[in-house]
């Protein structure tokens, strides 16, 4: 009994730490707020971290993974394990509220719902519409600059009314 409340004690406290693990491309949102961090739990002696990609081939998974063995050492686990789940996909919904305000407080755009799996998915090569506001001013007269930003899972937008520019998060 002693020995499964030391247990749960420190999947807990595994859970919290894992938590607290920035993404690498996003820094003002925890793996946690993006949706990324799926499960904490303990097996066998061994930490093992679920993380699921925004993106298939998502280059900061590796330092995603990198990071949670760190933290998580450096907290005293001696054995983490990171596990790559790709079912279900991840969705832009699975984004906090907290990481959606942490994401317009640092000017860029959160991502709206999104759409409904009802079936393949058209590949189209014109731009996806959106209805967006500027994260700076919150004019809804904004313009697409590049359908592909920094990062794969992010598109460039400039705001007609204050002139800025700014990131905004696909809906996936």
């Amino acid at each position: 009994m002693i020995a499964q409340a030391v247990r749960a004690a420190d999947e807990v406290r595994a859970r919290e730490v894992a938590a607290t693990v920035t993404d690498p491309e996003m820094p003002m949102l925890t793996l946690e707020d993006l949706g990324v961090l799926r499960d904490v739990s303990l097996t066998d002696g061994a930490v093992v971290v679920a993380i699921t990609p925004t993106y298939s081939g998502c280059p900061a998974m590796a330092t995603m993974r990198d990071d949670l063995v760190r933290r998580l050492g450096d907290a005293g686990f001696a054995d983490v394990r990171v596990r790559v789940e790709l079912q279900p996909a991840w969705s832009s919904d699975w984004i906090t509220e907290r990481g959606r305000a942490a994401l317009a407080a640092h000017g860029i755009s959160p991502p709206g719902a999104a759409p409904p799996p009802d079936g393949p998915i058209p590949l189209t090569l014109l731009p996806t519409r959106r209805a967006i506001g500027c994260p700076r001013c919150g004019s809804s007269e904004v313009e697409l600059t590049s359908e592909f930003g920094p990062t794969a899972c992010k598109a460039l937008y400039r705001c007609t009314d204050c002139r800025e520019p700014f990131e905004h998060v696909k809906e996936i």
